[in-house]
């Protein structure tokens, strides 16, 4: 099997048309055609529904992306592991993140990467929506969720627990609430599609539904809400903890309920040897999220 034809069937999946693949791989429509339907003779299936307007993965192509992708994975890796030698990482390493922490800590992660292994690229989608890494062709999502090894191929890397504050001068005028109870008492600024908040009780889910004048689509906007004093926030730990620190944002503890513990997990799309430049990036990242928690309050 020819492993251009793989990488080509990947590229044809992640952009969606035979004609933005061509692009991407810098050769003809009509090349990509033909080389698509020798994968699919040698395969003995067919991996896409066609048509003059649409492209869409069958069944066997479904099953076959993941494949792809641990044979391109697996290609790469061999020639890391003969080429690079002492001259340090290389390759394209594709990641995707949440918008907050990507800017906040991703960001200075891959310019360390990239100004120790000068032949290292990095292509960083910033996203609070979940991607389809198989499809997408990434490496690695960091994503901050509740989720257990299992779930997915994934790996702890930061504890990111949910943080309530408010600024100084919100608890001035309105006091800071002690229990789950008095958040009804109190504007809260709501995330999207997050109407309850979840903290846990005798180490079970509790939720609690709260109002307030205010919602908001992305982390900034209602982390920023809650700098201008409109009411009280529940954000993560790394979305908060340097407003914490510079006195913008004061921190509330409830008496009856604990923070829901979130993790910063690194999520990968097959189980299959990770490449040196993915494996660089997790120790980075963890590195660095660990030195800036001995900070955390």
């Amino acid at each position: 099997m020819d492993l251009a034809d793989v990488a080509l069937f990947r590229a044809i999946a992640s952009v969606g048309s035979l004609s933005a693949a061509a692009r991407r791989m810098g050769t003809s429509p009509m090349l990509v055609s033909r080389r698509l339907a020798g994968l699919e003779a040698e395969l003995g299936a067919r991996l896409f529904h066609r048509t003059t307007r649409s492209l869409s993965l069958t069944p066997e192509g479904e099953a076959f992306l993941p494949h792809a992708a641990a044979l391109i994975e697996a290609r790469d890796s061999a020639l890391n592991a003969v080429s690079s030698g002492g001259s340090g990482l290389s390759g394209v390493l594709k990641i995707t993140a949440p918008n907050v922490i990507g800017h906040s800590v991703i960001v200075p992660v891959v310019a360390a990467l990239i100004a120790d292994n000068p032949a290292l690229r990095v292509d960083l989608t910033l996203s609070d929506g979940v991607i389809d890494i198989a499809t997408a062709g990434l490496d690695v999502a960091v994503r901050v969720a509740v989720m257990k090894p299992s779930d997915l191929i994934a790996t702890r890397v930061a504890d990111n627990p949910f943080t309530l504050c408010a600024s100084p001068a919100y608890v001035g005028r309105f006091g800071e609430p002690a229990t789950t109870a008095d958040l009804a008492g109190h504007s809260c600024i709501k995330l999207h599609a997050m109407d309850n908040w979840p903290f846990t009780r005798d180490e079970e889910m509790h939720r609690v539904r709260i109002g307030g004048p205010l919602s908001a689509s992305t982390v900034d906007a209602v982390r920023a809400a809650c700098i201008a004093g409109v009411g009280i926030a529940m954000l993560t730990y790394w979305d908060v903890h340097k407003h914490i620190a510079r006195g913008e944002l004061k921190r509330i503890v409830l008496t009856d309920v604990k923070p829901l513990e979130v993790g910063i997990w690194a999520v990968f799309p097959t189980r299959t040897q990770l490449p040196a430049r993915v494996r660089a990036f997790i120790d980075a990242l963890r590195d660095r999220l660990l030195v800036a928690a001995e900070d955390r309050l």
